[in-house]
């Protein structure tokens, strides 16, 4: 037991102990209200004796085992307290295996927080030696690694108190194929999001089209990716689903499509209609905003209330934004273009019928002799 046999009220020892306890507790009171100090005072010699470390990556390192340092500190105060106090056996086992599990359990703690925040490290490290690592696997990479923490630090925490961890993952092996039965929903995402990581049909930020959403993808994990629409509304996706659609990168896009048509009315000559499609041709041949690669303007159809000339052309630029702004330059320039041809566009005609014409009894009015 933890307990020795309490003798507190024997005149022998009755001073003796009484100065124990208080000393094992000012111990404990001294490291509990001394612990930012001690972390503090710890993480400075650690800065001072490796001071080649990047001072990003000690900052990241400082932030991961703060709170960790804290709870250390705590339990040594706890161990050290114990080592006074009359009424407890720091020799049992039971107490050891504790100790020394919380100790465990505090650096897989810090190594956890240093492992949630390796993205960044993991992007500078791609950055600066040019792995090119692609932005998909770099939080995949790091929530692998934090599971793997967390499986070493319960590993290690169930072979301190003697539990053998090779008869459990034998047991995972007999108990294998049930499992895969009762999460094949679960395997069906995991290979989906391999297939997403291998192919790379996407990418984090890319702005994606697919049956299910459209939107920018903001993360993928093993199980699904979260998209974004543009209604701001955050979309998770399951991942076997998105493997098994077909996917419109519009990120991928070199140039942006534009394609419209002017209408001009009938009673336009053929030389106005040639000196128009000329003119407006030039206009898009000269524009800085758009592509030289592939331009259309055609007098292209026939219509009922009007001439079609077609306009097909590509923006440079494949932002949204950007590419309306040079559409609204090409369309204020195009009617600068008809003001100067004294033209104008075309407007679908309608006919109007006036039904009070209607010859003959109307089928709704019923006269007296009909009566």
């Amino acid at each position: 037991m933890f307990w020795k046999s309490w003798e507190f009220w024997q005149p022998a020892n009755h001073i003796e102990e009484i100065i124990g306890i208080l000393i094992a507790i000012g111990v404990f009171l001294l490291f509990l209200f001394l612990r930012k100090i001690l972390t503090k005072l710890v993480f400075t010699i650690i800065l001072k004796l490796t001071q080649k470390v990047p001072g990003s990556l000690f900052t990241n390192i400082t932030r991961a085992f703060e709170k960790p340092m804290h709870w250390l500190f705590i339990i040594i105060g706890l161990y050290i307290a114990v080592a006074y106090f009359p009424y407890w056996d720091k020799t049992n086992l039971l107490f050891l295996h504790l100790i020394r599990s919380s100790i465990i359990f505090i650096v897989g703690w810090g190594l956890f927080n240093l492992a949630d925040a390796s993205s960044a490290l993991f992007t500078k490290i791609n950055e600066k030696f040019h792995f090119n690592i692609d932005e998909i696997l770099i939080p995949i990479l790091s929530k692998t690694i934090r599971f793997i923490i967390v499986a070493i630090t319960i590993a290690v925490i169930a072979e301190e108190f003697d539990y053998s961890v090779s008869t459990f993952v034998a047991g995972l092996g007999i108990g294998g194929l049930a499992f895969a039965l009762a999460a094949k929903d679960a395997l069906a995402n995991l290979f989906g999001g391999v297939v997403i990581i291998t192919e790379k049909p996407f990418t984090i930020g890319d702005w994606i089209l697919t049956p299910t959403v459209e939107g920018t993808v903001e993360d993928i994990t093993f199980r699904s990716t979260k998209i974004r629409t543009f209604a701001d509304a955050v979309v998770t996706v399951p991942n076997s689903t998105l493997a098994n659609e077909a996917i419109t990168n519009w990120s991928k896009m070199n140039k942006r499509r534009a394609s419209f048509s002017i209408r001009l009315p009938h009673d336009t000559s053929s030389e106005k209609i040639e000196a128009t499609t000329r003119k407006v041709e030039d206009l898009l041949r000269n524009h800085p905003g758009v592509d030289q690669d592939y331009i259309v303007v055609k007098f292209d159809e026939f219509k009922e209330n009007g001439y079609d000339i077609l306009l097909y052309f590509f923006t440079k630029s494949t932002a949204w934004a950007e590419h309306l702004d040079v559409k609204e330059d090409v369309n204020l320039k195009i009617l600068e273009i008809l003001e100067e041809k004294d033209l104008s566009i075309a407007i679908p005609a309608r006919q109007v019928f006036d039904t009070s014409r209607h010859e003959g009894p109307s089928p709704s009015r019923s006269t007296s002799s009909e009566s």
